[in-house]
């Protein structure tokens, strides 16, 4: 293909997907083909190429055209988008992480159907070539002098800045939860340090309960504390310790699900596999000697109720990161969360900063969809900014949740702004189908690594015109 337009795949022979966007490709796009549930790259960089990016410990004071803070799925896909459109040594990349880790897979390594290593690359395969990669973190925002300070003391200048740091797990914020973690069937899907004892939990399991939790604060990936309850209670049912299990889900959310329209089925799905669900509860201690987890009851804070446990999935409390929270009062909204139109997503006060991902304070729930969403919507709107013209692209609230419901199934939640569900298939996706569970196994994260990271997919709104022949 010189410039294809088209990304052809088929998956097992139950559905092929014809993908189009409205961006330019390289010569070596890849084309991707799914042979019995399997990946097979024909063209493209193989993910064990060196580094592309050579990573530069600053020693002096530094500046440049564009600085990007993250090296997260919204940050590498903005500064792949413009080391296409600017001199890739005028852009700054602040990460000082080794690994990129595509973090919706750690769903499929707690379930047994992935690999840790799966999900990993090395920061520098992923990141554009020739850009400047400052191997190193940001302590001070200063958007009044267009400088962010870096943990050695550098003072690094800018043009313009997307600020795409993601949010952070806050383990310690639940007593007790640290040292549980250390201890057998305590897990969590939400780091690669715990990640892997997920499954072994499972596979482990002989009889009690088996609890999953929500915290009471944002969360990335919204639809994960109980795509693990879904897939657990299935490997429990397959291998006959279902009789033997009680599954129980505590969240501090008024509804199993934000989208009445995707709540409505999983209602069903929980009811069928006889799960538990207590509403508006979290999770404040645990103690591991005891095997025991405390829940408060949020709308009587008083009342707390204790419960054993054999297996615990944990999902932490999440917030923004300190450099955030210590950001000036106009830079960050009272939670540390960076202050942008929801629309155009270039901050309220600064128009030379922009926000992507899981870091800015939209009303939308904190995905990867989310972010290929919005890089779309940054990309045009920041270079119109450096041409001195208006910001006309808007970004409409688009994300996404795959709900894994088994090893072979998968509800795919899609929707936009106040909830109003905002589907790709001209069929009711609410539906539990093996077709879903294999565009978010095999394909999605073939379009991560060889299309999103590279600056090549905005989302699947083109794709959902061609499908609805144009209507929507």
């Amino acid at each position: 293909w010189s410039k294809p337009q088209v990304l052809c795949v088929d998956v097992c022979s139950l559905l092929t997907i014809q993908l189009s966007w409205d961006c330019n490709f390289p010569t070596e796009i890849v084309q991707t083909l799914i042979v019995n549930k399997r990946v097979r790259i024909l063209k493209g960089r193989d993910q064990k190429d060196v580094s592309a990016a050579e990573p530069r410990h600053a020693k002096s004071d530094r500046r440049f055209k564009l600085v990007v803070v993250g090296g997260g799925a919204g940050g590498c896909s903005i500064a792949s988008k413009f080391s296409k459109k600017i001199n890739p040594k005028e852009i700054a990349i602040i990460e000082p992480a080794d690994t990129h880790y595509y973090q919706p897979m750690w769903t499929l390594v707690g379930g047994g159907m992935k690999s840790l290593e799966d999900s990993a690359r090395s920061m520098g395969s992923v990141l554009p070539k020739g850009v400047d990669w400052v191997r190193d973190r940001v302590i001070r925002f200063s958007p009044k002098t267009n400088r962010v300070v870096i943990s050695n003391g550098t003072e690094v200048e800018y043009d313009y800045l997307v600020v795409a740091l993601g949010i952070q797990c806050n383990y310690d914020q639940v007593k007790g939860l640290t040292a549980a973690l250390d201890t057998p069937g305590v897990c969590s899907n939400y780091s690669p340090l715990h990640v892997n004892k997920t499954y072994r939990a499972i596979e482990n399991f002989k009889s009690g309960n088996a609890i999953f939790t929500f915290p009471n604060t944002p969360v990335k990936c919204a639809g994960a504390p109980q795509k693990i309850m879904y897939i657990t209670e299935d490997y429990l049912r397959r291998h006959n310790k279902k009789k033997d299990a009680n599954l129980i889900y505590y969240t501090s959310l008024g509804v199993l699900f934000g989208i009445k329209h995707y709540a409505d089925a999983l209602w069903k799905v929980v009811k069928e596999r006889e799960i538990n669900v207590n509403l508006r509860h979290h999770l404040i201690e645990v103690i591991p000697k005891e095997k025991k987890a405390v829940f408060q009851n949020l709308d009587k804070p008083e009342d707390t109720k204790i419960v054993e446990y054999e297996m615990l999935h944990v999902t932490p409390p999440m917030g923004a990161y300190e450099v955030m929270k210590e950001a000036p009062d106009e830079f960050t909204d009272p939670s540390g969360f960076l202050s942008v139109n929801k629309e155009t997503l270039q901050h309220v006060k600064y128009p030379n900063v922009f926000g992507i991902g899981d870091c800015i304070n939209i009303p939308t729930p904190k995905t990867a969809a989310a972010v290929a969403g919005q890089n779309g919507v940054v990309a045009e709107n920041l270079l119109n900014v450096m041409n001195n013209k208006e910001v006309t692209r808007t970004y409409d609230g688009y994300s996404s949740c795959p709900l894994v419901t088994s090893d072979h199934t998968c509800i795919l939640a899609e929707f936009i702004y106040d909830g109003k569900p905002m589907e790709t298939f001209p069929f009711n996706q609410a539906k539990e189908r093996r077709t879903m569970f294999h565009l978010k196994k095999d394909i999605m994260p073939a379009i991560y690594w060889k299309l999103m990271l590279n600056g090549h997919w905005n989302g699947p709104a083109p794709f959902r015109k061609l499908m609805h022949l144009g209507m929507k």
